[in-house]
């Protein structure tokens, strides 16, 4: 991937992974669910979808959000993203304090990614695996009609990460 805050192109096709509830409220390959309850990167109303370059990474971060609770219908997609496609990264050295406990950083970056369009991915590092990255995706941008995705497959939780 290329750029740092400045939108590139991926030299290669790229595959994301997401996890979620087929049985919820919003398909997996959604981005209405999380317009209505913002995560990090983007406010009330602000349409994107959140995945991840791992699917560990995928697991990781739907664990830091489950309270040690074992999900009963948790399932995942690769999304695949074709090589040309529009790409940011995140300069996390130009902003210091984005990962702290005030997300307003991050939702006003994430915020403005959206609103303007200016690539289809905006690569954020994770927080609980910070070697690790997230895929954000604006379906909104011409270039995400490109991509596919499986369908769902069940997640098999180890039963150590909940006892």
């Amino acid at each position: 991937m290329t750029g740092t805050g400045t939108p590139g192109r991926l030299d290669t096709s790229q595959t994301a992974y997401r996890l979620g509830d087929p049985r919820g409220a919003f398909p997996i390959y959604d981005d209405a669910g999380v317009a209505r309850y913002p995560g990090r990167w983007n406010s009330r109303g602000t349409a994107v979808i959140y995945a991840a370059e791992h699917y560990s990474t995928a697991l990781l971060e739907k664990l830091v959000h489950l309270n040690f609770i074992l999900p009963t219908a948790m399932h995942w997609i690769a999304i695949q993203i074709p090589a040309g496609t529009s790409v940011e990264v995140f300069p996390a050295h130009d902003y210091p304090g984005w990962d702290g406990p005030s997300e307003r950083i991050c939702k006003a970056y994430g915020d403005a990614w959206i609103t303007e369009r200016r690539s289809a991915l905006l690569v954020v590092p994770s927080i609980p695996a910070r070697l690790e990255r997230n895929i954000l995706i604006n379906r909104a941008h011409p270039d995400a009609k490109r991509f596919t995705h499986t369908m769902p497959e069940p997640v098999f939780w180890d039963q150590r990460l909940f006892s």
